[in-house]
């Protein structure tokens, strides 16, 4: 582990008896001492902490708020100058075959953007901010802050209970807190499906306030193998295997993050990377799709599995991007990419493992309904 980043919290993790491995050149917790398992269960009944530090956060400021939006919307296919302040959105960037180079959390704050990006991709997507934006607008990393989660349905009281201006809060918002003494940026939102907080914190009190919110009732270290299973089971995309690329927002049953002011015959129609392609996709539709997949028994289907639309013979229509056990629903579950002609909902299919098919039908995303407070 030597060779690998320390978020602030690595000496913490080891402490609760973690298991550490190398994640996007970070030193992370796979789990802890209560298991995979019992940390997924744990984050769906009460509250759940995990260490995102890992991930990328920036800065961009410029004159005003039109031109930092504005400048930001030629990255990407999302209403960015709409945004109330306050407020965040999913976003993506894309590329000029319209594929997904990163995906990415953005928010308001006053005349500045705050955007958080996969920690595999920060160092590429902070170039590329660069080179777009600058000089009219500067991008800054910010190299002193950690950032840390709260998920599960008791996450609300646990925030709240240390500032009362959390109960506000709704779905998405953004707002300046105060945790236990620590000036905090708080966002409701998550990965897990679940209500909860992340929160950007000065990396100098980031293991206090830690260890505050882990002494609260109903609050357990969380690490990233159940961070995994929770995301699957709530339909989300992890950057690198269900998205990347050379996979397309329609392609990726992203379309919904595509606001109308940017589509087709809405006032700031395209204007981003790809455009044409992604919205031509929009309205033509694309020959693949992401879908949510249930394997039959209890044999899960992992990354790589190949999908076919018949027991014997037949044609490959597609391929799992993400599977496992879903501890939530008691049974494995999976997406991947699939022919169009195939992505109906109940549509049987046939995942090959070790050289056997084995039956999987087409399902609804989320397979855990999801918990946010609208």
């Amino acid at each position: 582990m030597d060779d690998l980043k320390h978020t602030a919290l690595f000496d913490l993790h080891v402490e609760l008896g973690a298991r550490m491995v190398p994640f996007a050149g970070y030193a992370m917790p796979v789990q802890y001492p209560l298991g995979v398992m019992k940390e997924h269960q744990h984050t769906r009944d009460a509250a759940g902490l995990f260490d995102v530090s890992h991930m990328g956060q920036v800065i961009l400021s410029g004159p005003s708020w039109d031109v930092v939006a504005r400048a930001f919307e030629t990255l990407v296919p999302m209403d960015v100058l709409g945004l109330e302040d306050g407020r965040q959105r999913y976003g993506f960037f894309t590329n000029d075959a319209g594929g997904i180079e990163d995906d990415l959390m953005f928010a308001r704050r006053g005349g500045d953007l705050f955007v958080v990006v996969n920690a595999a991709c920060k160092e590429a997507d902070i170039a590329r901010m660069k080179a777009a934006l600058e000089p009219e607008v500067t991008v800054t990393p910010l190299t002193d802050r950690a950032l840390i989660a709260l998920q599960g349905p008791a996450a609300a009281a646990v925030i709240a209970a240390l500032d009362s201006r959390a109960d506000d809060m709704g779905f998405m918002d953004l707002r300046d807190l105060e945790l236990d003494g620590v000036p905090v940026w708080a966002s409701r939102s998550g990965y897990t499906g679940e209500d909860g907080f992340e929160i950007s914190v000065p990396e100098a009190r980031a293991e206090g306030l830690t260890r505050t919110l882990l002494a609260q009732d109903g609050v357990e270290a969380i690490g990233l193998g159940a961070r995994d299973s929770l995301r699957l089971e709530a339909g989300l995309c992890l950057y690198g295997h269900d998205i990347d690329t050379g996979t397309t927002p329609v392609e990726g049953a992203l379309t919904w993050a595509i606001q109308k002011v940017r589509r087709a015959g809405g006032d700031r129609a395209g204007g981003f990377p790809g455009a044409a392609i992604v919205l031509d996709q929009i309205s033509e539709g694309a020959a693949r799709k992401r879908v949510g997949l249930l394997p039959e028994g209890r044999a899960p289907m992992r990354e790589g599995t190949e999908v076919f639309d018949a027991a014997e013979g037949g044609t490959r229509v597609g391929q799992v991007t993400s599977g496992g056990f879903g501890p939530t629903v008691g049974t494995p579950v999976a997406m991947g990419y699939v022919e169009a002609g195939s992505a109906g909902i109940g549509t049987s299919l046939w995942g090959e493992v070790r050289g056997k098919r084995l039956p999987l039908t087409v399902a609804k995303l989320p397979f855990v309904a999801a918990n946010f407070k609208r």
